[in-house]
């Protein structure tokens, strides 16, 4: 796996976990990578490799550069200017992105870390509030093997029409979440507590498969699929509600008439969640950045048993979590397609994960041994990392 160098907005690295490179910088903003060296990098930081320090400022982008030179080499990227600046390393004749640092303060230097070989270059300036400014295009020669990828950024046009799409699907999928809520709420009016947990799965999990939207739906998730973490009361807390409410109460012998209102509530909540829904306008940036929150939190919370309140169906949850997980990959397909030569390892990445919850078949996580739960976490756990830089390559970066 290969990573494209960048430094986040926050201070931390964004990912670019494309194959065909060796250069290896950063990991995910938020997922565990390491905050990133602020100041000049030393040799000790970069043993061996290169350094050419390049100034970002409106008068003096990409100056510096004058010994273009191939192979793994560190840019100290310098703001030399008042404001902050974002700076990019691109192809200028295409656009391509293989290096960025973003929210670089005046008077300060971070290193950006790229593999390049011959063809020409040249460093973007974005200071804050001022328009965008391209250095001078470098020829670089020679070089063997790859260089660090270069992906055409996304742009805010480009993410809208698969979002539109994705939003268009949740709604399609709203009428049968609600009439299988309905369901669940009809057995438990009548009394029959068995009926109501032979109902309960297949409603939960058509509220699961919607993974990629859940930001949009905002405190409606909490009261139709949140559990006790936070809560005061644990388990008799009343913000305790929804799928997760009623799984403790069915599998845990309460009455049926104790359960009604929780079932009724549920019912009420996913109606309104339709309604909503109609006027939701979902982030564009949300479905790439959800295609890799999906799976990390199914092996956050599902493979880890967080979420089971007496039903041990996390199994069939882990394997709704990837359904959603496709749906959104097949929408952003169109743009991942010339932007990432890694697809195919994560369409066999997928593939493996459902094939694995499939073998294990309905079974609560207890009952597996110690070999299928460490194979388990392990296949997930490679197919997280496939996933990670759909949601950099999706990230919209600013271009004027």
């Amino acid at each position: 796996m290969g990573l494209l160098g960048s430094v986040g907005r926050l201070g931390s690295f964004r990912p670019w976990l494309i194959a065909g490179t060796a250069v290896a910088l950063a990991a995910v903003s938020g997922c565990g990578g390491s905050a990133p060296k602020q100041g000049a990098a030393t040799d000790a930081d970069y043993p061996g490799l290169p350094h050419t320090t390049v100034q970002v400022s409106p008068g003096s982008c990409g100056t510096g550069w004058t010994k273009p030179q191939a192979g793994l080499q560190v840019f100290e990227v310098s703001n030399t200017g008042s404001t902050p600046a974002d700076a990019y390393l691109k192809n200028p004749s295409t656009g391509a992105v293989m290096g960025e640092i973003e929210g670089l303060g005046p008077g300060t230097s971070r290193p950006m870390l790229v593999r390049l070989t011959a063809g020409t270059y040249a460093f973007s300036c974005l200071p804050q509030d001022t328009d965008t400014i391209t250095g001078p295009t470098v020829v670089v020669s020679g070089g063997d093997g790859a260089s660090t990828p270069a992906v055409v950024p996304v742009t805010q046009q480009d993410l809208i029409p698969p979002t539109l799409a994705y939003q268009k699907w949740v709604a399609a999928q709203l009428p049968a979440l609600i009439t299988a809520v309905q369901a669940v709420q009809a057995a438990v009016d009548s009394g029959d507590t068995a009926a109501a947990e032979r109902a309960w799965l297949p409603a939960h999990l058509d509220y699961e498969r919607l993974g990629a939207a859940y930001g949009t739906f905002g405190d409606l998730d909490g009261s139709i699929n949140g559990t006790t973490k936070g809560l005061p009361g644990g388990l008799t807390d009343p913000g305790f509600t929804g799928f997760h409410r009623l799984e403790y109460g069915l599998w845990h012998g309460q009455s049926a008439a104790s359960l009604r209102p929780v079932a009724a509530q549920l019912t009420k909540d996913v109606e309104q969640l339709r309604s909503d829904w109609a006027k939701a306008q979902m982030n564009p940036l949300d479905l790439g950045l959800r295609a890799h929150e999906i799976v990390e939190n199914t092996i956050q919370f599902e493979l880890t048993a967080r979420t089971d309140y007496g039903s041990g169906s996390n199994l069939a949850t882990a394997q709704a979590n990837l359904q959603g997980t496709a749906e959104s990959l097949a929408l952003l397909r169109p743009l991942l397609v010339p932007r990432m030569p890694s697809l195919p390892a994560i369409d066999a990445a997928m593939k493996a994960a459902s094939n694995e919850v499939s073998a294990l078949g309905s079974v609560p996580l207890s009952k597996l041994s110690t070999a299928q739960r460490e194979q388990l976490n392990a296949v997930f756990g490679g197919l997280v990392t496939e996933l990670a830089p759909v949601a950099a390559v999706c990230d919209v970066r600013r271009s004027s």
